[in-house]
């Protein structure tokens, strides 16, 4: 965003905060999940309930009624408290009664934050900052009832996450078609407030495709933000993140997720992420454990009055090509540097955050259409989409973690520059764990293994070879992120 806000906060308290294109006329095959090679069976695929001919704008303001908007969501937004762990500091005065030390260490705490039931069964979608570093999540649901919820997946790249409830028969919230929404239509904003449920606030849509900074980048994580965020004045404070943006019809179309403040509340704007990238977040993690994301190989920056005037361009519009990545889709398609990308299949582009939107409703493996000016003409050029790693495969997460894991943990390599970081030659990051040998001995997620019984480990396919043909006792070695030297022992 060009204008400089003062501070982003994600609309909840605490938490453990601890990109192109879509089909022609909004084809919404991409997002109910159109086979590609090698592409797995989806199951229960969420479809949205629009259509081209019948979007879902109101379009007279004056038979506008609220009511039927809150009637629809009230009982399909959530409240969710997560717990987690943190560390405490020593208190001087608590240790007069307890000892030198003895408040010091890890506490458990509670974060709220809202979510949405997006199908009768009891799929829920909030924000990743809600539940993330979570070790239980509980439900609150607008009767009062509460219930344990399974983690499915989550995306740091848009900071959305999808949980499941062991309920049938649920209301839920039907999703909507956020590129038909325009400015200065009406919106409602549903969720817990401070703690306080089913709150039901309205405003208008005041801008779109914000990119406001507030995901972090982390390409050690293949954290790769993708922000284009509807902006609202709807007023949403600590509590309603990863509740519902709807329509005065009752459809979502986005999923509320910050607000900019210099107080921590509310003070005129809101952000949501738009509902057609939740659409395919939440179905990739249904299908695959993981977001598919995909990309065109481009290096792209919006066309300033000043990029105009060099390029000799005849408008500001479209997002400029200013570079390509070696072996990349867009080279094989015939995009070249200085091509000004005007629409990824019949939407317009205008900035950066707008492209990155539409490819982000994509998968590896689609053909996707874009109409790119070149010396003052326009073309149409079909790029086929690759992953991060430049082929178009789909990758299951939940197949790669059954492939490498043993005794209830998972396991990653480290990158060069990641060992270089940790000031060590080998090792094997912990990725996850959960109950087993591993647990039990006292290993923790994040912990790195640069030794099994004194021999150096340094790839994840040496450790679990290594894991799987060893009997009796095994002694590991390694080091946490922080630079401490971790022993741990257990039997095989």
């Amino acid at each position: 965003m060009k204008n400089k806000l003062s501070i982003f906060i994600f609309s909840l308290f605490g938490g453990a905060l601890a990109f192109f294109i879509s089909q022609f006329a909004f084809d919404t095959s991409s997002l109910k999940g159109s086979k590609t090679k090698g592409e797995t069976n989806r199951e229960n695929i969420i479809t949205p309930s629009f259509t081209a001919a019948n979007p879902n704008r109101i379009i007279n303001s004056s038979n506008l009624d609220f009511t039927i908007a809150a009637e629809k969501t009230v009982d399909a937004v959530v409240h969710i408290a997560s717990e987690y762990m943190q560390n405490h500091n020593a208190d001087p005065l608590l240790d007069f009664f307890w000892g030198p030390g003895g408040t010091r260490g890890m506490r458990p705490q509670i974060a709220t934050g809202s979510g949405v039931i997006i199908s009768e069964d009891g799929y829920i979608i909030t924000n990743n900052h809600v539940i993330d570093g979570a070790e239980s999540i509980t439900i609150t649901l607008n009767d009062g009832r509460e219930m344990k919820a399974d983690r499915i997946g989550r995306d740091p790249n848009t900071d959305l996450a999808l949980l499941k409830i062991n309920e049938n028969n649920l209301p839920y919230t039907n999703f909507g078609n956020s590129d038909e929404v325009q400015l200065g239509d009406w919106v409602l904003a549903v969720g817990n407030p401070f703690n306080l449920t089913s709150t039901v606030t309205a405003g208008i849509v005041s801008a779109k495709a914000r990119n406001i900074n507030i995901l972090r980048q982390n390409s050690n994580e293949n954290i790769f933000p993708l922000e284009s965020f509807i902006q609202t004045d709807a007023a949403v404070n600590p509590g309603n993140s990863g509740g519902a943006l709807v329509t005065p019809e009752g459809l979502l179309i986005g999923i509320n997720t910050a607000i900019a403040s210099k107080t921590g509340s509310y003070s005129g704007y809101s952000f949501a992420i738009p509902s057609n990238i939740a659409l395919k977040v939440v179905n990739d993690l249904k299908s695959y454990g993981m977001v598919q994301r995909a990309f065109i190989g481009v290096i792209i920056q919006d066309v300033t009055q000043d990029v105009m005037n060099k390029l000799e361009l005849p408008n500001t519009e479209g997002v400029l090509v200013n570079g390509l990545s070696k072996g990349g889709a867009a080279i094989d398609a015939g995009i070249e540097v200085n091509d000004v990308i005007l629409k990824v299949e019949n939407i317009e582009v205008n900035d950066v955050p707008e492209l990155q939107e539409q490819i982000g409703k994509f998968k590896p493996g689609d053909k996707v259409k874009l109409i790119v000016r070149r010396h003052g003409e326009t073309q149409l050029i079909e790029v086929t989409l690759r992953n991060e790693s430049g082929s178009t495969a789909i990758i299951d997460k939940r197949k790669l973690e059954a492939e490498s894991s043993i005794y209830g943990a998972t396991f990653i390599n480290l990158k060069e520059d990641e060992l270089r970081q940790l000031n060590i030659n080998n090792g094997v990051k912990i990725q996850s764990i959960k109950d087993g040998k591993m647990k039990n001995a006292g290993l923790t997620k994040g912990f790195i293994i640069t030794h099994l019984d004194k021999e150096p480990i340094r790839t994840k396919k040496q450790l679990l070879n290594f894991l799987k043909s060893k009997k009796g006792g095994i002694l590991v070695e390694g080091q946490y992120a922080n630079g401490l030297k971790g022993y741990f022992g257990f039997g095989i």
